[in-house]
């Protein structure tokens, strides 16, 4: 037996009940799922990290608005400060904590663009203010005053009318997980550790149990 059939085999002790599966990105699905019944606020709100040139780490929140077969998907302004910083590593962080569960997921991986369709069907899918402030915020850059963002929505508005077309430098982000870790409490802090790594995507996912 391989190093990494030692390592699943050990994994696989205890890996029942929430951790039971053996598709980790199925696992984070079921997870969101249930702590869309449970918790009050965004339960797909993420905190994404990325890194600057100088190797300056940054996090903030952002919402999760799909899981695909293999890879997450949020979107975003790609000339906002996070996505200088993925375009140009092409690589992502993030962590979901859901307090009402006690869970938590964290994701390591590729970071790419999703294509112009995804992008479009998602702002398509966007309440109008939201797509006009697309237009209007220049997001990360110097802002004089809230009262000129608003008057950039009134201008931008006028502008692109009811049906506003995707702005060109606004869009998604797909992360092709290569760590997957799941963490759920324990009592006297003996919380539950497991973590599925995988060499590449595409390549098979070995799981083991850490240390709390």
């Amino acid at each position: 037996m391989d190093d990494g059939q030692d390592r699943n085999q050990a994994g696989a002790e205890g890996r029942k009940g929430i951790f039971a599966g053996n598709d980790p990105v199925e696992i984070t699905r079921r997870w969101m799922e249930e702590a869309a019944a449970s918790e009050p606020n965004d339960p797909d709100a993420i905190a994404l990290a990325s890194a600057d040139a100088d190797g300056m780490p940054n996090v903030r929140m952002v919402l999760l608005r799909q899981v695909e077969a293999d890879a997450f998907v949020f979107f975003t302004n790609y000339e906002s400060a996070k996505g200088q910083e993925l375009l140009a590593s092409g690589k992502a962080a993030f962590v979901m904590h859901w307090k009402s569960l006690r869970r938590q997921v964290r994701v390591r991986g590729l970071a790419e663009k999703v294509g112009d369709d995804t992008a479009d069907a998602y702002y398509a899918s966007r309440p109008l203010q939201s797509r006009i402030g697309a237009w209007a915020s220049q997001q990360s850059r110097p802002l004089a005053s809230r009262g000129a963002l608003v008057a950039e929505v009134a201008k931008a508005g006028l502008r692109h009318g009811t049906s506003p077309k995707r702005p060109p430098y606004w869009g998604g982000f797909r992360i092709r997980p290569l760590e997957i870790e799941f963490w759920a409490n324990g009592d006297f802090r003996l919380h539950d550790r497991f973590c599925w790594r995988r060499s590449a995507v595409g390549a098979p996912w070995d799981v083991e149990r850490l240390n709390p």
